[in-house]
């Protein structure tokens, strides 16, 4: 969150200018003049410091999605917006600031997570949006500025309505469901080697293996009471999958990594619980992203 100037001033400047200006124009013009500057003063009005940002806010970036801001236009949830702040958490265990990479790493990690609470289904987000966090920089670092704010954005274009899952809405069942495929998920990416072959760091893949392994014995275990034939089908199918990445995570070389990876790996195609998904009345679009990887 690097601090810089407000824009507001310019926008004050330019909308008293379009005022100071009717007097030179036709009728019709005047109107739209005004109506200009309406909605730049109300733009103005909405302006908030993304040091004060709140779970649920929805707002528009004043500029590209990515880089550093000071402030964005919080809006109704109701109205079209690029954004919603999704969840948030402090960096309390780095003393010193620990730099940009790491920071990253940390809000790659936790926001996942924190995302996950307020919107457990990420197959029903709309199209196009994704996950970004505003981060601490060295210089707010400075200041005290600590948090790490998650939000699901779209990089272009806009989408109406809150994104919060509504706990009222959702059936025990889908919760127990959701609550373990995404805890599935965010291990195996939360965990991956940032290397590209397994010789060069077999440890950091059998890592990534044992978390996965225990995230689908936990999310076997949710699913052991939800009743359906498509549920069943997939309890038998994920218990296998387990079994493959256990073998993972106790490979010996990397040639035994690979042979039970593969399996492991292809298991867990989202594509398999589709069927799952619609007996429990979930999204079953599975999102281009997860498509991809599965289909490489």
């Amino acid at each position: 969150m690097a601090i810089r100037t407000p824009y507001r001033p310019l926008r004050g400047i330019s909308a008293v200018v379009a005022l100071l200006a009717i007097g030179a124009v036709g009728c019709s013009d005047v109107s739209d003049a005004v109506d200009s500057a309406k909605d730049g003063a109300k733009k103005v009005a909405r302006q908030r410091s993304v040091f004060s940002l709140n779970i649920g806010d929805c707002y528009n970036p004043n500029g590209k999605v990515e880089g550093d801001t000071f402030a964005v236009e919080i809006v109704p949830c109701g109205e079209a917006h690029a954004g919603q702040v999704v969840g948030e958490f402090k960096i309390d265990e780095e003393k010193t600031y620990p730099g940009d990479d790491a920071v990253s790493a940390i809000a790659d990690e936790r926001c996942p997570v924190e995302a996950g609470k307020f919107a457990q289904d990420t197959w029903a987000l709309p199209k196009g949006v994704d996950l970004f966090y505003y981060t601490p920089t060295k210089e707010s670092w400075a200041t005290g500025d600590r948090a790490v704010t998650c939000t699901y954005t779209k990089e272009s274009g806009k989408f109406t309505g809150s994104l919060k899952a509504d706990a009222k809405t959702l059936k025990p069942e889908q919760t127990a469901y959701l609550k373990g495929a995404n805890a599935v998920y965010d291990a195996l990416w939360a965990n991956q080697s940032e290397e590209d072959y397994v010789e060069d760091d077999l440890d950091g893949y059998k890592a990534q293996a044992k978390a996965v392994a225990a995230a689908l014995d936990a999310h076997l275990e949710g699913l052991q009471d939800i009743e359906g034939t498509e549920i069943g089908k997939l309890r038998e199918q994920l218990k296998k999958t387990a079994e493959h990445w256990k073998k993972a995570a106790n490979a010996t070389d990397a040639d035994a990594f690979y042979l039970a990876y593969d399996p492991a790996f292809t298991g867990l195609d989202p594509n398999k619980t589709v069927a799952a998904r619609k007996e429990l009345g979930l999204a079953t679009t599975v999102p281009a992203d997860d498509a991809e990887v599965w289909a490489s």
